[in-house]
């Protein structure tokens, strides 16, 4: 069964969101892991902020930039579960990221969906 774990919110400049979550929203700042991702306290539930180049938010487009994290314990097991499901993969293979190891891919809308096992 999946768990969400995690919300990851992709920006352009990552000092104006963190400035926008804290200020505005009233966010804590709870682990800066490098000049371009930060996880804020937000309960249970963390959120983290990520600069890329990747997202250029217009206010005129569809995009998100909102990523559902969901937690494994097995992520070579889950990559081959998901690709029996045949789904649209961004990165099908396990990548060290700060906290782990993710795997990235799109559900049937386009929605973007990560799993993440934890070192």
């Amino acid at each position: 069964m999946s768990r969400i774990c995690v919300i990851g919110i992709y920006v352009p400049n990552i000092q104006k969101a963190i400035d926008f979550y804290t200020t505005v929203l009233g966010f804590e700042v709870n682990k800066q892991y490098g000049p371009k991702i930060v996880t804020l306290v937000h309960g249970d539930l963390p959120i983290v902020l990520e600069e890329t180049e990747k997202f250029s938010y217009t206010a005129n487009t569809n995009t998100s930039g909102v990523v559902l994290g969901l937690k494994t314990e097995d992520i070579n097991h889950t990559v081959n579960l998901l690709k029996e499901h045949k789904v649209d993969f961004i990165v099908d293979e396990p990548t060290k990221c700060p906290p782990g190891k993710y795997v990235s891919f799109r559900d049937p809308f386009g929605n973007v969906l990560e799993y993440l096992q934890f070192d």
